[in-house]
């Protein structure tokens, strides 16, 4: 282990991170070990990389100093933050300028910044097509990540920003998979017109990360969407019907129905969804699938995904 790159991994027990690890730890002839860094290493998840090999360690994105230690002796890390636990772009920004600085005060040679679009670029605050929320972002979730890349750009730091996709798992874990309607047909509901959507396996965004690491220096300054296929939602409730054997159909919401549901981050997510309706070309380019799967031969697409987790998708 001892004459191996070390890349330290933060949300290590989540969706991008884990996959991230696990790449790593699976590639025992490869050229990097791993630091995982999670809240708590004392949970299921934590045990288990440990027990795989990982280095597990205690870190908190909100405190400087615990960040830096993480980073002690790295070659490269994994940056990532977690809006849906505070729902504030503000704390994202704060975390990324002291990831930023951290980086640059340990001298690590290549960090991933887990990014997404600022989609004030194409959509300005004065832009009434779609609403402004907390009266500074379009998406949230997007812009606050977008806005951030500054930090690292303006350190001239080794950097790759890494854009995902949509994530399928959302369909088991978020309530956006098939629901049953007062007719009995199985439906999925999106505000995204005729047009297709990138998605991705969560578990392929960190495998698609090491593809990064491993080509290292010719993605410096470079933007790298990911995504395991491109489709539209008559396409997904397709493949959703051949997967669960019960004929799924597709609703077309609108982005006002969709931002009006009612639940936590709903006028966010709305409002990305129509970023992504209203601007595929932007998104679905960024988001190479071909180049995508050289950095993961693994990679799924759509179908293979579904065929994989059908029973693990609620059908209410």
């Amino acid at each position: 282990m001892s004459d191996k790159k070390m890349i330290t991994v933060f949300g290590a027990t989540g969706s991008q991170g884990g996959g991230l690890v696990h790449a790593i730890l699976n590639d025992p002839q490869g050229e990097f070990a791993v630091r995982a860094v999670t809240r708590d290493t004392s949970s299921d998840k934590a045990k288990a990389l440990a027990a795989a090999g990982a280095e597990v360690i205690s870190g908190n994105i909100d405190d400087y100093s615990s960040i830096k230690n993480a980073l002690d002796g790295a070659y490269g890390a994994y940056f990532v933050t977690f809006f849906w636990d505070h729902f504030s772009p503000e704390k994202e920004k704060e975390q990324a300028a002291n990831m930023a600085k951290a980086a640059q005060e340990t001298g690590l040679k290549h960090v991933i910044w887990s990014s997404l679009e600022d989609t004030r670029k194409w959509v300005p605050l004065d832009d009434d097509r779609m609403p402004t929320l907390n009266e500074k972002y379009k998406v949230p979730h997007f812009d606050g990540k977008g806005e951030s890349e500054k930090y690292f750009t303006d350190l001239n730091l080794p950097v790759t920003f890494q854009y995902a996709s949509f994530y399928w798992d959302n369909m088991i874990y978020f309530g956006l998979g098939p629901k049953r309607g007062d007719d009995g047909t199985l439906a999925i509901a999106f505000p995204l017109g005729n047009k297709k959507m990138a998605g991705i396996a969560s578990e392929d965004i960190g495998k698609c990360a090491y593809g990064i690491f491993k080509k290292g220096k010719e993605f410096f300054g470079k933007t790298i969407g990911v995504s395991g296929d491109q489709l539209t939602c008559i396409e997904m409730a397709d493949a959703l019907t051949d997967a669960l054997g019960e004929k799924v159909v597709y609703y077309e919401m609108t982005p006002e129905q969709f931002r009006g549901l009612g639940f936590p981050g709903s006028d966010d997510l709305g409002n990305m969804f129509q970023f992504y309706r209203d601007f595929d070309d932007v998104c679905n380019s960024t988001r190479d699938v071909a180049r995508s799967k050289e950095l993961n031969p693994e990679l799924k697409s759509f179908r293979e995904w579904v065929k994989l987790n059908a029973s693990k998708i609620p059908v209410e």
